[in-house]
Formats: C-alpha cells, sequence, structure tokens
C-alpha cells in the first residue's frame, strides 16, 4: 500500500459536505430535501450571465491568462470604482477558482509551515482546510452570542500575536454569524496589524447581502494598510453561481500580489468559462441585486417570526 502524507491523514474533513451523501440518498428514495447545510443559494442565476455562455462565439476554449483574462478584470475593476475604491487598476487583480482558491494563495503566499493565522470564532468551517494543507496554525479568538458575534476584545489579539503570527482573517459580512463589522472594529483591526506588520486577510464575499438600511466597511476603506491587506471576494453568492468556480484575490501590495502571481501561474489560470458568465453578470446588475436582497430580508423576517412563536 501507497504511503499517504501526514498533511492528507490529517487533513480535516469537511463539516459541510458531511451531510451530502444522506441528502443524496434521501432524495433517491423520492424525499424532499431543504439543504441548510450548503451555502448554495436556490436563487436563479442572472439571464446576462447564462445567455453569455449558451451564446458564447469560440472556436477554441483556451486557456485564460494566469491572472484572470483582462476583460473580466475590467469588469472587476469598474465594480470596485463603484464602490468607491478608484485607485484599484486590472493588476491589482488576480481572478481564482472561487474564493476558496484566493484564501489558499493568500495563505500560502504570506504564511511558511508552522506559521500562525488568527482567526475570530466563529468561523466558516474551511478555514480549517486551507491552513492544514499547507501546515499553519488556526489561532481561535472566540466572539459570543452575548455581543452578537462582535469583534472579540483587541486585546485578546495583542495576547495571542507572537513571531509566528502571519495574518488575521476575517470574514465581513461573516459567515455563519452574520455579522457585520462596524467602522471602529476595523479600525482598531488596522491599528493592530499596522503596530505587528502583520496582513489582514477580509473575506468579503457576501458584500452586498447587508440588511436594515447597513452598510459594509471594506479592509479597502483604510489606505495606511496598502501593504498589508487582501481582499478575497467571489461571485458564487452575489450571483448565485457557485457552480461558475470564479473569485479574486485582490490586494494594492505589488509585493504580495507578486508572490502570489507565481501559485496562479502553477495551476496555469482559471475557469474560462467562468469568467464569461461572471464578467457578464456584473453588467447593469443593480436591479439583481436589490431584487436579492429583498427576497433574503422576506426569508430573514419569516423565520425570525417563526422562531418567535416557538414558546420559551
Amino acid at each position: 500500500m501507497p504511503k499517504i502524507s501526514h498533511r492528507a491523514e490529517n487533513m480535516p474533513a469537511s463539516p459541510v459536505r458531511k451531510l451530502v451523501p444522506y441528502a443524496l440518498q434521501a432524495k433517491q428514495k423520492g424525499i424532499k430535501v431543504y439543504h441548510l447545510n450548503i451555502g448554495q443559494p436556490d436563487i436563479e442565476t442572472p439571464q446576462t450571465a447564462l445567455d453569455a455562455v449558451k451564446n458564447i462565439d469560440l472556436k477554441v476554449l483556451e486557456y485564460a491568462l494566469s491572472e484572470g483574462n483582462l476583460d473580466y478584470r475590467t469588469a472587476l475593476k469598474d465594480y470596485y470604482h463603484s464602490l468607491g475604491f478608484t485607485d484599484l487598476t486590472t493588476d491589482n487583480f488576480i481572478v481564482t477558482n472561487g474564493g476558496s482558491e484566493a484564501l489558499n494563495f493568500a495563505i500560502s503566499t504570506l504564511c511558511d509551515d508552522g506559521d500562525e493565522v488568527i482567526i475570530p470564532e466563529p468561523y466558516y468551517a474551511n478555514y480549517n482546510g486551507f491552513t492544514n494543507a499547507i501546515n499553519v496554525k488556526v489561532v481561535a479568538i472566540p466572539s459570543t452570542i452575548d455581543t452578537g458575534f462582535a469583534l472579540p476584545p483587541i486585546e485578546e489579539f495583542e495576547k495571542k500575536i507572537t513571531d509566528k503570527t502571519r495574518a488575521i482573517l476575517i470574514c465581513n459580512p461573516g459567515n455563519p454569524s452574520g455579522y457585520l463589522y462596524t467602522r471602529e472594529e476595523l479600525q482598531k483591526l488596522a491599528e493592530i496589524a499596522l503596530k505587528h506588520d502583520i496582513v489582514v486577510i477580509s473575506d468579503e464575499v457576501y458584500r452586498e447581502y447587508v440588511y436594515d438600511g447597513k452598510h459594509q466597511v471594506s479592509m479597502f476603506d483604510f489606505p495606511e494598510l496598502a501593504e498589508n491587506c487582501i481582499i478575497v471576494d467571489s461571485e458564487s453568492k452575489r450571483y448565485s453561481m457557485c457552480g461558475a468556480r470564479i473569485g479574486c484575490m485582490i490586494t494594492r501590495s505589488k509585493k504580495i500580489h507578486d508572490a502570489a502571481m507565481l501559485f496562479a501561474q502553477a495551476r496555469l489560470s482559471p475557469v474560462l468559462l467562468g469568467q464569461i458568465a461572471a464578467a457578464a453578470a456584473h453588467h447593469d446588475d443593480e436591479a439583481y441585486i436589490r431584487k436579492v436582497r429583498e427576497e433574503y430580508t422576506h426569508r430573514r423576517n419569516v423565520l425570525v417570526d417563526l422562531l418567535n412563536g416557538i414558546p420559551g
């Protein structure tokens, strides 16, 4: 029998997908299954994205550029300009096969064997997989329901930072808590990152889906972090196109960008068809985003009303 690496043997199974075989068995028996275990929206993908793929006019499905094709990176640049980050150019973006690969690139670029990444808990379970795969240690700092899962006291971060700490990883809005970090909380993270010369990796894939008139503050709102910030983004939840496997890693730091490009070149290229679909989805998407946000707001309100109706 061949020897399996210690990393493979110690790799945590995805708890998100643990229920998938049971769901498939139930479906085969004709049972209706409502998936609450995996982040696959049932919202329809924008028709513009589907049409772009259906009407593709290519004779060869060739390799995309390792950093992502210019048409799509231009769409991303324009999108970020609409958010107010007008200093960004297409050269700040590396297109990835989903937000997951962007996280892999970010962690692999910053961390060596045995290094540490601080993450407020609860956090997206696959962060464990991304770090474990390259023998990077997650240092969790628990947040509590008593504060609505707000950022733990910054003093707790100070206690956990060592000479092995390379980054603080946050998800904003938070998965799974739904918490939306305030500008004041993010300012504290920016200050501690600069103090210790570590990087803030901000997973912002749920940016559009905030509620009650609130607004997401991005780590890009802190220009002093130009050399100490990576944004992870994805089209999966924004446009309900998880299967397209399109995301991106964005940084103002040329040093980080150029290092991450080596990983991008090693995996050859991001998905061509996914980029075509995603670029099309970005055109005139305001009505789509507004409609989806309204639908999610309605679902949230229904759930809260039902929960509040349960005695005790």
